[in-house]
């Protein structure tokens, strides 16, 4: 297997829910211990282990949360915490696929109002080291510290369980109000847990639900570049017929999943209440969300391979011969249409063209919605409308095999403007329940057109002509995670990008500042993306709703004081104006999108008189 720390870097994991929760479930009284379980009753613990696995989760966390020598020592049973540890981290891994890690969960020994006192720092170290050591020698691939309310008993912790040489991820819990138990706030504990070399991962977990937990880690991924995890509770219990149940549903829960992912953590979980209809359900979300899994691996063809002579970019198309003499660009974003009937859609285009715009930019499915092949919308409007259509093709809906053969077929037609972009999961969109596909993500699809306009097919296979697609990759300014933002971006570059269109921008500051970082390694055109607003509720839609967009203050109070609808109209594109002013000296082009389909206000935007 992949080691546990080079997959939580590439990729999001899975942790399964709560173990205590589901042993309550078969019957085991919580005056029981639970740790000992893992000797006496392994077949109802594997049980749940073997749930967890089935539910999709990439990491299972044995038993053990209680078992070090001063728990267990309140049940008699401190002689025995090598034996109970052993045992669970066996029993987890029986249980497992093969393909998930296991953690070995370690929870704290003291209890909430306790401190931890010089004296006794020594003495939970042992503790922690023995437990530790145990957990390793079962065969864990991760120690788990979790549910840790003091900072300096985490780190003393982290210190015990990182002498096993294992990976140590310390996790903390937060009261609604954002502080741990013990008093300290996010910012204090996360600067503390950041020097700590012996942690390699943290975490929040239990506490409080999903929507609690979503606020503070939104802070702490601004804090850390450690990978984080959200293990949160199914919210608050409550009692019910005089036992404590979690009200929280599946669907609620794994709703929460995708908004962590796309907050840019590195792992899923569940604490207190949580099940595995819980992890099933945030499994399906986050795997959608974000891609997870295995792409195809595209190798890069180099000129000294290849036995013919690429196509140069100024002939590939008219965009980008105009783009390589250094030209500022214009183009609007028209999304193709519900219905077959093309006709308005074409009119659109056609209006465009009249008034001297570039190229006419067509969505491949956006927020995974159906419409007309973009394929076919673009060729039909380059046909009639007599203006180059930019076409959005997504990694989502089709496997590697069909990608190449839509490329060389839309080529085929005439169509040589490409934007290749991963696209939004089928999970954001009307049809939750399809699969993406998702072979390659735009790194890897760019590589195969890349191939492609070198002679090679994505198997190796000579293509003769070869293709004149001119190239183009998304860029996000704002997005979550800024420094793997920035690291795709390169490797988009690296892989054949020759130019790049931006999400649509409302803080020129943060473009320059990601223009100003991209050009270390190299910089490509670059076409900001604007869209002008068109109401308060639209500018709340775009700020809370689309992911990579961030709308700020000022904006939203700007289009907060337009009373009337012909006021946000105006005040939207006096906005979108102002913003292009700003950045015009620095980007080579605008795509401006037509709100609902209102050329006009794109045309206006453009400063291009629509009264003609």
């Amino acid at each position: 297997m992949t080691p546990f720390l080079d997959r939580i870097k590439k990729q999001p994991l899975v942790f399964d829910g709560a173990m205590g929760t589901m042993l309550y479930t078969k019957g085991m009284f919580l005056n029981r211990c639970y740790d000992e379980l893992n000797l006496t009753s392994p077949d109802v613990v594997g049980e749940v282990h073997k749930a967890y696995s089935a539910a999709g989760a990439d990491v299972l966390e044995t038993n053990t949360f209680g078992a070090n020598r001063i728990k267990l020592s309140e049940h008699g049973l401190g002689d025995k915490v090598s034996q109970i540890n052993i045992a669970a981290a066996r029993l987890a891994r029986e249980c497992s696929d093969g393909e998930q890690y296991i953690a070995g969960s370690m929870g704290p020994c003291l209890k909430s109002g306790q401190i931890l006192t010089a004296d006794r720092k020594d003495e939970l170290k042992e503790v922690f080291s023995e437990q530790a050591a145990a957990l390793k020698e079962g065969g864990v691939d991760l120690i788990l510290l979790e549910t840790f309310s003091h900072s300096e008993e985490l780190l003393t912790a982290a210190e015990a369980a990182a002498a096993t040489g294992l990976p140590v991820c310390g996790s903390f819990t937060l009261t609604e109000e954002g502080y741990t138990p013990g008093g300290e706030n996010l910012e204090t504990l996360m600067q503390k847990l950041n020097a700590c070399d012996a942690l390699s991962v943290l975490g929040l977990n239990c506490g409080t639900g999903p929507s609690h937990t979503y606020n503070w880690v939104e802070q702490a991924v601004t804090l850390t570049e450690k990978p984080l995890i959200a293990m949160p509770n199914a919210g608050f219990p409550r009692e019910q017929d005089g036992r404590m149940v979690y009200l929280t549903n599946p669907e609620y829960f794994a709703s929460y999943a995708r908004k962590f992912i796309q907050l840019g953590v590195s792992g899923i979980g569940g604490c207190c209440g949580t099940t595995p209809e819980h992890i099933l359900k945030a499994s399906r979300a986050v795997k959608a969300t974000s891609l997870v899994k295995q792409h195809v691996d595209i190798k890069s063809v180099h000129k000294d391979e290849i036995e013919v002579e690429p196509v140069p970019q100024e002939k590939k198309s008219r965009l980008a011969c105009l783009l390589k003499q250094g030209k500022m660009v214009t183009s609007v974003e028209l999304t193709p249409p519900r219905s077959t009937d093309l006709t308005n859609f074409i009119g659109k285009a056609k209006t465009c063209a009249y008034h001297g715009v570039d190229a006419i930019n067509i969505p491949d499915g956006p927020r995974a919605s159906a419409r007309v092949s973009p394929m076919i919308a673009a060729s039909v409007i380059q046909r009639e409308a007599g203006i180059e259509a930019v076409l959005h093709y997504t990694c989502r809906d089709r496997n590697l095999l069909g990608m190449q053969s839509d490329i060389l077929g839309s080529v085929a037609a005439g169509l040589n403007n490409f934007l290749v972009i991963t696209g939004d999961p089928p999970k954001s969109g009307d049809y939750p329940e399809v699969t993406g596909v998702f072979d390659v993500d735009a790194i890897g699809l760019t590589q195969v057109v890349h191939n492609l306009n070198m002679g090679r097919d994505f198997g190796g296979n000579p293509i003769t002509p070869p293709t004149a697609i001119f190239t183009g990759v998304g860029a996000n300014p704002c997005a979550v995670s800024p420094e793997l933002e920035m690291d795709r971006y390169r490797r988009k570059i690296e892989a054949g990008a020759e130019f790049a269109i931006t999400q649509p921008v409302f803080d020129p500051e943060a473009l320059l500042k990601f223009m100003d970082k991209a050009s270390e390694f190299g910089s490509i055109p670059v076409i900001a993306g604007v869209w002008p607003l068109v109401s308060f509720k639209n500018a709340e839609f775009m700020r809370n709703e689309v992911p990579g967009v961030e709308v700020p203050d000022e904006v939203m109070d700007r289009m907060s004081r337009c009373q009337t609808r012909e006021e946000g109209i105006a005040e939207g594109i006096r906005i979108a104006v102002d913003i292009c002013r700003t950045i015009e000296k620095d980007v080579q082009g605008f795509q401006v999108s037509a709100p609902f389909g209102k050329v006009e206000l794109a045309l206006k935007v453009l400063g291009m008189d629509t009264d003609k």
